[in-house]
């Protein structure tokens, strides 16, 4: 495909976000650029890729793409005692996300979106209504000189760390976890395909350690918040510590993934008319799970009518309706949740709570986080007035 010079709207960031997007408005009939640092999109994974029961039935999720159902979830203490949840439903399944990448950009080419891979985003100008981009292709950096390309519309899905945020006076990432995983195959885990939870304020200050074994794929990881904790280390620790749950003897190592996971809540202010923000850069993650890929399916979609409206009519007011504002306040007991995890370093205390999780009516709470079927809002019909229709609760 040739390349242009103007394009209705460029996306930097070809994450699960991008992607989703960059298809959306294609099959509108816009001109879009699809922008990555990567060269291939299944190097440099930073997600789990946990898709939970809600994605799955309103996504068209290939399912080619996806590991085997689970239905089982044990929650660990510090002092690794067991309690154990079960579902009725298929509630997760673990993207084989470099696969699922690949395929959702070979949809973005099919409805004629332009890649550009192996290209940073520097900086931009507005004038004239237009927007000029200055982007840079190749490695090393100094390589090639920056090329200018002309864009109606910006959209930043570059991470919890978004350089476009910044560019575009939007608002940015203030709290962040930071997780790293080992991929691996050939574990052994007794019984079903299972997701392991391990609350330990010494192991991941702030967050949780985990396995996700699905029978085929197991991703062994920690996170934490990054002035507390080590991660490394923190996961050869915690490899170790679980020695007595998992066989890792005869595993193969895959690959590694690490990243920064924004917990502060969606952001209240992620568009403007020059652009707007998706994914982990507007802080579409749930505070207390940190589960972002529904929420990162649910905005992305949602910012691609918005941004399809407001090029076609050219009415600035359009952008009202992609507020944070919309959607924080139904994240505010998760929030709260968020603040008190941050402060709790004692392993006794953690201990006690899951002593009270055990209890049949605390157990329903327990089951209503993992398997709760909220998420990120739906949002309602933009084009009505915001007052028209409550948003849901969201648990993932």
């Amino acid at each position: 495909m040739l390349m242009r010079s103007s394009y209705d709207v460029t996306i930097i960031g070809a994450g699960l976000a991008g992607l989703q997007c960059a298809r959306l408005l294609a099959r509108q009939g816009l001109h879009v650029l699809l922008v990555d640092r990567k060269n291939t999109l299944d190097q440099k994974i930073h997600t789990t890729g946990i898709f939970v029961r809600r994605t799955l039935v309103d996504f068209d999720l290939p399912d080619d793409c996806l590991g085997p159902p689970i239905k089982h979830v044990t929650l660990y203490s510090p002092a690794l005692r067991p309690l154990e949840l079960a579902s009725h439903h298929e509630e997760f399944r673990i993207g084989r996300m470099g696969q699922l990448y690949q395929r959702y950009l070979q949809q973005c080419l099919h409805a004629g979106v332009h890649w550009l891979p192996q290209t940073s985003y520097l900086s931009h100008s507005a004038s004239n209504g237009k927007l000029t981009l200055r982007l840079h292709s190749g490695f090393p950096r100094k390589s090639i000189s920056p090329r200018s390309i002309r864009t109606r519309y910006l959209i930043g899905a570059d991470g919890a760390r978004s350089r476009v945020a910044r560019d575009l006076k939007l608002e940015l990432n203030s709290e962040w976890i930071v997780g790293v995983e080992s991929v691996l195959h050939g574990a052994v885990l007794d019984g079903p395909p299972q997701l392991l939870c391990f609350l330990d304020p010494k192991l991941a200050p702030g967050y949780i350690a985990w396995i996700a074994h699905d029978g085929e794929e197991t991703h062994l990881g920690v996170g934490g918040y990054p002035s507390l904790f080590d991660p490394i280390p923190a996961l050869q620790d915690f490899r170790s510590r679980v020695a007595g749950i998992i066989d890792l003897r005869k595993v193969k190592q895959i690959e590694t993934r690490a990243g920064f996971i924004p917990v502060g809540g969606v952001l209240r202010n992620i568009a403007n008319s020059t652009g707007l923000l998706i994914g982990d850069a507007a802080g579409a993650v749930s505070p207390l799970t940190a589960g972002g890929l529904d929420p990162c399916m649910r905005l992305s979609s949602f910012a691609a009518r918005i941004v399809t409206e407001y090029l076609s009519s050219g009415d600035v007011e359009v952008l009202q309706a992609y507020s944070g504002e919309l959607f924080r306040s139904r994240f505010a007991s998760r929030l709260w949740a968020r603040r008190i995890a941050s402060t709790v370093r004692q392993p006794q205390l953690i201990e006690l709570g899951c002593a009270v999780l055990r209890l049949p009516m605390f157990n329903s709470l327990a089951h209503h986080v993992f398997f709760g079927r909220g998420s990120f809002p739906d949002v309602m019909d933009w084009r009505e007035p915001a007052q028209s229709a409550p948003l849901p609760d969201c648990t993932g």
